[in-house]
């Protein structure tokens, strides 16, 4: 069952019940780190953490409608699912990320190039997620981003 809903409270409320408790709890830990300037949103049918148009008007380069994508969780069929943008256009924050997952879970990381997923909501590294939304300010994203992506 995928996340579903046209505001932040409906996507939360629609989550699964086997693990909306660690979603919601998901989405606190990341508002209480988000950086200034970053913001919780609707992004691409799941809860976005973006830089909104107000900050950076071009917004994404694939979809200039959209502001530009930072974060985002997402309640799919088998896993929650998180993304963290940062994670695949900065090696050294990844290579931070991978060498403190295990001293925060015990399940095996199971990551994609931004994604990585929980699919046992329990096993979540709150604590972890909270460091990781605090390495990047919105200045430091958009620079990266307009540096690797935007052509």
């Amino acid at each position: 069952m995928k996340t579903s809903g046209t505001t932040i409270e409906e996507i939360i409320v629609n989550v699964p019940s086997d693990r909306s408790a660690s979603f919601k709890h998901l989405h606190e830990v990341i508002v209480n780190n988000l950086p200034e300037g970053f913001e919780p949103d609707i992004s691409y049918g799941g809860l976005g953490y973006v830089v909104p148009h107000s900050i950076y008007p071009d917004g994404y380069h694939c979809k200039p409608v959209e502001p530009l994508p930072f974060a985002g969780i997402a309640s799919q069929k088998n896993s929650i699912n998180f993304y963290h943008m940062g994670l695949n256009a900065d090696k050294a924050l990844l290579d931070w990320f991978v060498s403190e997952y295990p001293k925060h879970s015990t399940q095996k990381l199971d990551m994609g190039k931004s994604c990585i997923r929980f699919k046992k909501p329990e096993t979540i590294p709150f604590e972890l997620i909270g460091e990781l939304m605090q390495k990047m300010t919105v200045q430091e994203w958009i620079d990266l981003y307009e540096r690797l992506y935007k052509k």
